[in-house]
């Protein structure tokens, strides 16, 4: 991993001179086409030309951090079928192995019954493999904010290893992007906001992000030139018609994750 994020002065944060990732990001592997945070999303966003993927990291009850959105299991997989009745739905209250006999494609369609839950890991050698960028929200259990910052940074830092990019990590969970941050400052981190609650901007600066990555309709003139002034990268979710990209792409913002892989080239 070569890529140097450098402080330009103390209050500002890690930024690299050239910003190494591309402008449009598959949310969750590939939208809505195929089941979210799947080994299959991947391969279909890819086969649409994405070079980086959005993706969510929890941990098993273990400590193995494995690809889910949700805190529970009901939405995405086979889980009520398949464990028994009194078990719990909190997806990191069960082991991996528990986990990985899940099915995660049958909830969207015949043609993916059967995908599993994908390891942290498989996703990597994925990407890595195949020349692919990654944001890795952090999205802990409830009650494992740090922790789960912590070991999903370790689990990148060792992946990426001998990549020349690595992966940036975001949060809405201001405390797993410190535990991101204590266990290995060098990966590039950024701040995930559904609003522009009071001292935002403080709170990304405080906790040495490269970006800030808003809800797309948040973005305006001002506070993208407020944020770039401070030293931030603007990324945005979840930009689905060509209007509202356009207007982003007018204001500079440098990362746009979507989930009509169908409709944006990311050429």
């Amino acid at each position: 991993m070569n890529l140097t994020f450098c402080n330009h002065h103390q209050t500002m944060p890690n930024t690299p001179d050239k910003w190494p990732y591309p402008l449009w990001i598959a949310h969750r592997g590939a939208g809505k086409l195929a089941p979210e945070n799947t080994l299959a999303a991947f391969r279909l966003g890819a086969s649409h030309g994405y070079r980086m993927f959005e993706c969510d990291v929890k941990l098993s009850s273990d400590g193995v951090p494995f690809l889910l959105h949700d805190s529970t299991l009901g939405r995405t997989t086979n889980a009520t079928q398949q464990l028994d009745a009194a078990a719990s739905d909190i997806a990191g209250e069960h082991p991996w192995h528990t986990l990985a006999q899940l099915d995660a494609g049958s909830w969207h369609s015949r043609q993916y019954a059967g995908e599993p839950l994908p390891s942290f890991a498989n996703i990597a050698r994925f990407c890595l493999a195949n020349g692919c960028f990654l944001n890795i929200e952090i999205k802990p259990t409830p009650g494992l904010e740090r922790i789960t910052g912590e070991v999903v940074a370790h689990n990148a830092a060792k992946l990426w290893e001998k990549a020349a990019t690595p992966p940036l990590l975001s949060s809405f969970d201001t405390p797993a992007l410190e535990g991101a941050r204590a266990a290995q400052p060098q990966l590039p981190r950024a701040l995930l906001l559904d609003t522009l609650w009071d001292g935002w901007l403080q709170a990304a600066l405080k906790l040495e992000c490269v970006a800030i990555v808003c809800h797309h309709t948040l973005w305006n003139e001002g506070n993208v030139a407020q944020a770039k002034a401070a030293g931030f990268r603007c990324l945005c979710y979840t930009v689905n018609d060509d209007q509202a990209a356009q207007r982003l792409i007018q204001m500079g913002i440098e990362g746009l994750i979507t989930d009509r892989v169908d409709l944006f080239s990311p050429a």
